[in-house]
């Protein structure tokens, strides 16, 4: 990743085990549209999320984000709706390892997921690993991925990563 590589924007916080049929509701999954994704994101646990979203917002949860099917519209969907980043105590693997597929960032920080709340502004510094809650000034220290990830997250997913070796 670029030095950069950075997100800001407004905090929509969900708590633990936000499962995939949520994110992104299986009637909804008949399309690879991923604006027609985007559209549907979050409504069956947040009918309003897709209204108030803007370009740049995070997503923070607790525990097991993205837990449920393997599918990969769950992160597809994330990302078309503009968010930069989602950070939670764990995530489901098979979602971790989509969402770097198609390139979401995604961090693991307890203290952070602990520490903000719906509606605080953040900034993430993803070469360092830095949470910044800019509402409370607090930061958070995340494990930034190794540089073969940050790379895959940078070019826009594997495929792009591949493509352009």
């Amino acid at each position: 990743m670029d030095a950069e590589m950075k997100a800001q924007g407004f905090v929509h916080k969900y708590g633990s085990n936000v499962d995939t049929d949520v994110i992104i509701p299986a009637r909804y999954l008949n399309t690879a549209d991923h604006k027609e994704l985007a559209a549907h994101c979050m409504e069956d646990i947040d009918k309003e999320f897709i209204h108030r979203v803007k370009p740049g917002d995070l997503i923070v949860a607790d525990h097991n984000f993205g837990c449920g099917s393997s599918r990969e519209h769950a992160p597809i969907a994330i990302k078309a709706a503009g968010v930069s980043c989602v950070i939670a105590k764990s995530f489901a693997r098979i979602f971790y390892r989509n969402a770097i597929n198609i390139g979401l960032p995604i961090l693991e920080c307890p203290q952070a997921s602990d520490g903000i709340r719906n509606g605080d502004e953040v900034s993430v510094d993803f070469d360092a690993g830095v949470i910044t809650n800019l509402t409370t000034g607090e930061q958070f220290q995340a494990e930034s991925f190794p540089p073969f990830i940050q790379n895959i997250i940078a070019k826009g997913g594997l495929l792009n990563s591949i493509a352009h070796q």
